[in-house]
């Protein structure tokens, strides 16, 4: 089965501090889902519509349970948190064999 990647690009952080909040408890849940994180930082060179601001990628064992983390009641309660601290772009992506 191929691996699943959760993917999310910060077009713009307006609240640092709700960011960072967000982040304790969203990422130890996300691994307790068995997620990888492969990344969290800015992009260090951006081309052609890219911005230039902070990008988590995070390795799943399939793109349906990256989903199944996203989509719980766990989560949902990690985005209260969240509160709009941020506008970001989520992509849940299928790797390659």
């Amino acid at each position: 089965m191929a691996k699943g990647y959760w993917v999310a690009i910060y077009r713009e952080i307006s609240d640092p501090e709700k960011l960072a909040a967000y982040a304790k408890v969203a990422g130890p849940y996300i691994e307790s889902c068995g997620g990888r994180f492969l990344t969290r930082g800015t992009a260090e060179k951006v081309y052609e519509a890219g911005i230039r601001e902070r990008t988590t990628i995070i390795e799943f064992d399939s793109v349906e349970s990256a989903i199944a983390c996203h989509d719980s009641a766990e989560y949902a309660a990690a985005l209260e948190v969240f509160d709009g601290a941020a506008v970001r772009d989520l992509r849940f992506v299928e790797g390659t064999d």
